[in-house]
């Protein structure tokens, strides 16, 4: 099998069980940053390994391969594809809760600095952030079913991403950059 088929020369993909679709379609949008942000995901773990985090990303990268499968299904459901589920998005809240307790009080906004798997940390919440927005772009589209888990899992996830900022800045021994409004 090749990995190129030339089938999306003319700006058409196929999506999984169903029509082809042009490539900036709400749909390849939504599933497209879900891979980005899986990348990024997978720099940051790159550039530094830290025991927890580290598999818990491992994780997170599994769950959203599976969020862009479902993402890239018209009829998810047909095709037994409806994989995330509150248990993943309970896991995420879990682990935001236990990661919160090592960490100080947050008490002003900080900027995105510090540690490298810190700030590549920060670039996957900030396309996550994004990823959600094109999931409801998305799940507002005439005749698109968007199962309301994967609006939820990738809000949860943006929130676990930032406190996972801060803990690698902490097991860095890196302070936190905090915000100072210009004068």
């Amino acid at each position: 099998m090749k990995i190129y088929t030339r089938t999306g020369d003319a700006g058409s993909t196929g999506l999984f069980g169903g029509p082809r679709v042009p490539k900036d379609d709400d749909r390849i949008e939504a599933y497209g940053t879900v891979d980005e942000l899986n990348a990024a995901i997978g720099m940051a773990r790159s550039v530094g390994q830290r025991g927890l985090l580290d598999s818990q990303l491992s994780e997170i990268q599994c769950e959203l391969f599976s969020i862009g499968a479902e993402l890239a299904t018209p009829d998810p459901e047909g095709h037994q594809m409806r994989i995330i589920t509150t248990a993943h998005i309970e896991k995420l809240e879990s682990w935001i809760d236990e990661h919160e307790k090592e960490l100080p009080e947050l008490k002003h906004f900080i900027l995105p600095a510090g540690d490298s798997v810190s700030t590549g940390l920060q670039l996957a919440r900030a396309i996550c952030r994004r990823a959600e927005r094109r999931v409801v772009t998305l799940a507002h589209a005439d005749g698109t079913a968007v199962a309301a888990n994967l609006v939820i899992y990738l809000n949860r996830l943006s929130d676990l991403l930032f406190v996972m900022t801060r803990v690698a800045n902490r097991e860095a021994g890196v302070a936190e950059v905090p915000w100072v409004r210009p004068k």
